[in-house]
């Protein structure tokens, strides 16, 4: 439990903290003493053991020997100081903790109680509990039944099984309870602080339900203590007939255990304290039950008790209601029927007429108990098991078989109440070895818990193995097969069985047992609740924080409420038999995570792995881990089934819906190792071409509050990914990361935020860099790590790239485009992407359009495959277009075009557009020549900010009309777009076109660029931009998206305006534009 520290300051008197400031700091000082940075100093992290008050931080160290790390003491206290609050140190148990925040409420001026030191041992603190929590109604209701239903051999198979799983699960709690300190919460604590909050909530809900289903189960046991052994007579519904007597007994059980699980609640509600004194008061009853059951074994050696049982033939009769076990005998010379003749006739006179089976076999008398010199226990090896309704017969008396046995379910037989076999009695014994947790639950009362935890556990289950072991062997030498199969005693007049074999006399174990009954329920309704409210307040569940709350002292109401509802459950089931499988599965789920949570811990070497308990081993919690989890479905698939969906439900539901909690946990550490051995698999080989897919490096862009200015990427690198592969969302801010701290770690929430908003999985990294292109450099390079880095760079087009006063936008585009093809990595530039789609829209028919110009590895077919995985595409077509030149045959292209696409196994439509080599038009010329003059009037003279927005409008005016010009152009006919330019033709062409938009600038610059002048290059580049946009805007404009081949930068860096240009026009006029430019490797492959 994490407890509050206070670094008490040590003063020397001889300085005070501004002589400090201004003798000592000044030696170590920068020279900017007024805003120190944040990384100065030491990062103050919380610590379970230190934690400053305000009122500290004024009182820190003054003296000189430690004056170089005076400016720490605010976080890092003097080890004289930590020690001192170590050596104080007190473990607080539950419900202490709340006492001790309000004194924390109340400051330094009221004085703090003293805790009272925990003083229990090993003997009273573990030894004795666990001892009264495992021993209890199973061994006094159900194991001599077991052994006689089992044998002997398979009873102490059974009895070794489960207490071997104990031993083992023992043995890993010992090591993680001595691995530091265990608050309350036992269990529950211990498996989710290693396996993380999960698992911890999953396993400690099934514990809760496991812990509250025993308190059914000993309610059960103590109805049924008294109703059948105490005070039959208290029975409110009677059966009538002996086949209604099964029911008659579970509809007592239902009322009589309602009302004692109401009282028992009351009794935990109204004083808590008292369960917990009587407590030892329950230990001694069971304590004494225990050593009359070992006398009275020792006293059938030398003198049996009498205990006769009557057999009719081979068969149990129930001895209640007839005195002598005789047929007839003989009053004053006259022979006379019996009680028993009675049972099995229509009349007492000697010529009624009977039951065959009672004609034909006599009855014998046989001693219940022989005794340990009697040889009985080679009788008892072996098994019987049975249907139910079986009778309960001795193999070993004669019997004559009758040939109508219609009525022997009528008939004072003893009987199976139950279909019996092996794995079914598994399930039934198994909670009379749990309560293993009782020691570790009570960590906060012990003196030395690391020591007292393993040796008082260990010693309890040693020593209830022994008394189980030594009882299966016992009962089987002393007592008779068909008394050990009678479940309630019908043979010997309705007595307990294990209560016949007792010395001094059966009401020692009756009353014991009954005691013992009463104070385990008790016990698992005050733990239950206690458990439950743990768990509420580790807010790893939602929807149970109300349980958390309790009455002003600490006491949870609302979860004994619910434990109490819960209870009902099983009261109502009314069959011990039938609700002691269910808390087996709880229990052994419990177990089988504290052997996976010390395996795990073992296994991955944790630092704080520490354990004092030494001998343990990841071998053994495996073995534990295995024989819980087979004891589970040995006892019952369906249960085990039923747990396991319980567990796993509420293990989804705390991971998609509850608090998020960091405990350090041991699934954290497994996560880790296998990540680092799948990195370094990873980065063995490059991925196949059949592997490759997109693992993507998101540039955003933010905006002056430092939220995403374009959030449409990331929706649309969620289509693009469905959640697989990598995504890693990166950003620059300009600065240094000194300064910038704050706004990186703010700039990170946003794009977090963003991320969950956009359903984007992947992580977040942002940069604080000394320019923006520099940081877009080192997040190229440097994000991922091993093979698990990314092959694909996504980002927006700088669509204000003219309108901004500043070069660096478009320039830093540019160098990112070069930066990636130096990487070898794939680009996609996203144009217009505010106007894509949202992960809630759903687009109808339409058409993703794939312009396949070059081959530059196929990506360009792989991203729609991708897209249309997703349902926000799913109903879009794809097609794809490539281009020819004169010389190419088009109609063959298609068809291997086709013939590709289906060996790729992808569906899409194909067109072939046809470029002919024509003429560059006037268009082109002119676009070209206005490009070129921009660039040179930039380049040339300094303009002030409002002559560049002049210039830029008057060339936004000159483009616009050209572009006027040019549709006129078309509308009158094809030819005039086309043609063969002359030198008189082109001057003309030039002198009127120019005439009117470009007059201004001419005028204001004073410049005449010819044409003749213009760098050829450029005009072919535009030439070619032009005509792939009319190709392109004719037959993709209403396409809901368009891919296209990006073509590369310039080598020579003076044209990168120009580059930037060229894209314009390309993308002019679309919408939604994808630009892809490959990264050197085929990404898509025909083989499988």
């Amino acid at each position: 439990m994490p407890t509050n520290f206070t670094v008490v300051p040590v003063k020397d008197g001889r300085k005070s903290r501004e002589d400090d400031d201004v003798d000592d700091n000044n030696v170590f000082r920068e020279e900017d003493e007024d805003a120190p940075f944040p990384g100065d100093g030491m990062p103050k992290e919380s610590s379970p053991f230190i934690n400053n008050t305000d009122n500290d931080k004024g009182n820190l160290y003054d003296g000189k020997n430690m004056a170089l790390f005076e400016e720490e003491m605010d976080s890092n206290p003097m080890v004289s100081s930590l020690l001192n609050k170590l050596a104080n140190y007190t473990n607080l148990t539950q419900g202490v903790k709340e006492h001790e925040e309000a004194d924390d409420d109340e400051g330094s001026a009221k004085t703090k109680k003293p805790v009272k030191s925990p003083a229990l041992g090993t003997l009273i603190g573990v030894y004795l509990p666990c001892l009264q929590n495992i021993l209890g109604v199973i061994l006094f209701l159900r194991l001599t039944w077991i052994v006689g239903t089992a044998g002997i051999m398979e009873s102490l198979a059974i009895v070794v099984m489960t207490c071997s799983c104990t031993m083992l699960t023992a043995i890993s709690m010992s090591a993680i309870a001595t691995n530091g300190v265990v608050p309350a919460g036992g269990s529950y604590y211990m498996i989710s602080r290693s396996l993380g909050p999960e698992f911890g909530g999953a396993v400690g809900l099934c514990f809760y339900l496991g812990t509250t289903f025993a308190g059914s189960m000993y309610i059960l046991g103590t109805i049924e203590i008294l109703l059948t052994y105490i005070v039959p007579s208290a029975a409110i519904f009677k059966a009538e007939k002996k086949e209604d007597e099964a029911e008659a007994l579970l509809n007592n059980m239902r009322v009589y255990g309602t009302c004692c699980l109401t009282l028992m609640s009351l009794v935990v509600f109204v004083g808590v304290k008292y369960v917990n004194k009587l407590a030892l008061v329950f230990l001694a009853c069971v304590i004494l039950s225990i050593l009359a059951i070992y006398a009275g074994v020792i006293k059938t050696a030398f003198e049996p008790p009498d205990f006769p049982i009557c057999l009719l033939g081979n068969r149990t009769l129930q001895n209640h209601n007839f005195d002598q076990c005789l047929k007839t005998m003989e009053v004053d010379n006259v022979t006379v029927t019996t009680k028993l003749w009675s049972l099995f006739c229509d009349s007492p006179d000697l010529n009624a007429t009977c039951n065959e089976y009672f004609t034909l076999n006599n009855v014998t008398v046989i001693q219940g108990i022989p005794g340990l010199t009697s040889g009985v226990i080679r009788d008892n090896i072996w098994g019987d098991y049975g249907p139910n309704g079986m009778l309960v017969e001795n193999k070993h008396q004669a019997s004559e078989p009758a040939a109508d046995t219609s009525q022997d379910i009528y008939m004072p037989y003893v009987a199976n109440d139950i279909t019996t076999f092996f794995t079914l009695l598994v399930g039934i014994y198994f909670p009379s070895v749990t309560g293993i947790m009782a020691g570790s639950n009570r960590s906060g009362d012990l003196r030395d818990a690391q020591k007292s935890i393993p040796i008082g556990t260990i010693m309890a289950i040693a020593t209830t193995t022994f008394i189980y072991i030594s009882s299966v062997i016992l009962f089987g030498a002393c007592i008779e097969g068909v008394v050990l199969r009678d479940k309630f005693g019908d043979s010997v007049k309705g007595n307990l069985v294990i209560g016949i074999l007792a010395w001094p006399s059966p009401w020692v174990i009756v009353i014991g047992s009954f005691f013992s009954c009463c104070g385990a329920g008790l016990q698992s309704l005050t733990g239950a609740p206690r458990l439950l409210q743990a768990i509420a307040r580790d807010g790893i569940v939602p929807f149970l924080q109300v349980f958390g709350h309790g009455k002003a002292n600490g006491e949870p109401t609302w979860a004994l409420l619910l434990t109490g509802g819960i209870c009902e459950i099983g009261i109502l089931i009314a069959s011990l038999d039938a609700v002691a499988p269910i808390l087996s599965m709880f229990f052994l789920m419990c177990y089988l995570f504290v052997n996976l949570a010390c395996a795990l811990q073992t296994l991955l070497r944790t630092p704080n792995w520490r354990p004092r308990f030494k001998f343990y081993h990841w071998a053994l919690s495996f073995l534990g881990a295995s024989l819980c989890l087979s004891l589970m479905f040995i006892s019952s698939w369906y249960y085990a089934l039923v747990a396991m969906l319980i567990a796993g439900c509420i293990y989804k539901y705390i991971e998609y819906r509850g608090a998020e909690k960091e405990w350090g946990d041991g699934i954290n550490g497994l996560s880790l190792n296998a990540a680092r051995y799948a990195l370094i698999r990873l980065e063995e080989a490059p991925p196949h071409t059949k592997n490759w897919r997109p693992q993507m490096l998101l540039l955003l862009n933010l905006d002056s509050d430092h939220t995403v200015k374009h959030p449409r990427l990331l929706s649309f690198c969620t289509q693009l990914k469905a959640g697989k592969g990598l995504t890693i969302v990166g950003s620059v801010l300009e600065g240094t990361y000194m300064t910038k701290e704050a706004e990186v770690k703010k700039a990170e929430q946003n794009i977090k935020s963003s991320m969950t908003t956009e359903r984007t999985k992947g992580f977040c990294h942002v940069v604080a860099s000394s320019n923006l292109r520099d940081g877009f450099s080192h997040l190229i390079q440097t994000a991922g790590l091993g093979g698990m880095k990314h092959n694909t760079v996504l980002m927006a087009w700088p669509g204000t790239w003219k309108q901004s006063n500043d070069p660096v936008s478009w320039k830093n585009f540019i160098e990112t485009v070069r930066e990636t093809t130096a990487a070898h990595q794939a680009l996609l530039v996203a144009k217009n992407v505010d106007s894509f789609p949202t992960n809630t829209d759903r687009l109808g028919q339409g058409t993703i359009d794939v312009w396949w110009v070059v081959h530059d590895g196929g990506l360009l077919m792989l991203l729609p495959f991708l897209l249309r995985q997703h349902k926000v595409w799913r109903k879009c077509k794809m097609r794809i277009f490539t281009v020819a030149n004169m010389d190419d045959n088009s109609i063959q292209m298609k068809k291997d075009l086709q013939m590709f696409l289906y060996h790729l196994r992808l569906d899409a439509e194909v067109e072939v557009v046809e470029m002919h080599d024509s003429d560059i038009s006037a268009f082109t010329y002119e676009k070209t020549l206005v490009m070129e003059q921009r660039s040179q009037m930039l380049k040339q003279m300094q303009l002030s900010r409002t002559e560049r927005e002049r210039e830029a409008q008057l060339i936004h005016d000159r483009n616009t009309a050209s572009h006027a010009a040019l549709n006129d152009k078309a509308d009158a006919g094809p030819d005039r777009v086309h043609m063969t330019w002359t030198k008189d033709k082109f001057l003309t062409e030039r002198n009127r076109n120019r005439a009117e938009a470009n007059m201004g600038v001419r005028d204001i610059f004073n410049m005449k660029p010819e044409w003749e002048s213009l760098n050829q290059s450029n005009v072919r580049r535009m030439h070619t931009a032009v005509k792939l946009n009319e190709v392109v805007v004719n037959k993709s404009q209403g396409a809901h998206l368009v891919l296209l081949n990006m073509p590369g930068p310039p080598k020579n860096r003076g044209g990168d305006e120009n580059y930037m240009e060229f894209l314009e026009v390309l993308l002019e006029g679309l919408n939604r534009v994808l630009l892809v430019r490959g990264g050197g490797r085929e990404v898509i492959t025909i083989y499988s």
